[in-house]
């Protein structure tokens, strides 16, 4: 039985998604971040670098979103591309785009923007403005396409699905203004009854959704000295 190890923030929807589009059997457990649950020793055994999601089948450790989706996709061979290496290059080099640009930089914007204690303009900037240049990427590729890797639906668009359904709160209400085809494409995925049954495991646990100073030392345990 796959174990998912669950906290309901971008990555783990991505994998929530894919193993609800994929039937896949799993046991869902709860990692309250906010609690500090991502330093027991338990999930750290699972998953050192103490984030989730991360996952387990039989003997099987994956403790990155991106190699847990691709994984799954090549365990059950399903959402993935045709089989030949243009295809397999299209799919890496975005679900590492999506890794390395995507995730990171909307994750300093609302760092820096919404729970720094300093706001400094500089660093705002920066991740702000790179934030959105990786969105303009994604919405100029799938002006191309229905789906990210052309006309089928692939583990590429779950992975850009699970950041998309935070894009306004990275970027800003008006974000989706510019980012039409993301939208689209956010819109039409939110719709399937996977991604509704995946958005709603976040109620099978009471998460904690208080950002407190408890939240904060275990969120931003490098910087919580810093806040009288």
């Amino acid at each position: 039985m796959i174990k998912f190890y669950y906290h309901p923030s971008p990555n783990p929807a991505k994998i929530a998604l894919f193993l609800e589009e994929a039937g896949l059997p799993y046991e869902m457990v709860p990692v309250d971040t906010r609690r500090g649950d991502q330093f027991k020793p338990e999930f750290l055994a699972i998953n050192p670098n103490a984030k989730t999601p991360a996952l387990t089948d039989g003997d099987v450790t994956i403790f990155d979103s991106n190699a847990i989706l691709l994984y799954l996709a090549e365990k059950t061979g399903k959402f993935l591309p045709e089989n030949t290496p243009a295809a397999r290059g299209q799919m890496l080099s975005w679900l590492m785009f999506v890794a390395t640009g995507i995730g990171p930089y909307c994750g300093q914007a609302v760092h820096f923007t919404r729970f720094a204690p300093e706001k400094i303009p500089y660093a705002i900037n920066r991740y702000s403005r790179e934030a959105e240049r990786h969105w303009a990427i994604i919405n100029d590729q799938l002006g191309k396409h229905r789906y990210m890797l052309g006309d089928s639906y692939t583990l590429i668009d779950m992975s850009v699905w699970g950041w998309s359904t935070r894009a306004a709160f990275a970027l800003g209400e008006e974000a989706f203004g510019k980012l039409t085809n993301v939208k689209r494409h956010l819109d039409e995925i939110s719709a399937r009854p996977a991604a509704q049954r995946a958005v709603a495991l976040k109620d099978q646990f009471a998460f904690k959704t208080e950002f407190d100073e408890e939240a904060r030392k275990f969120l931003f345990p490098q910087n919580a000295h810093l806040v009288a």
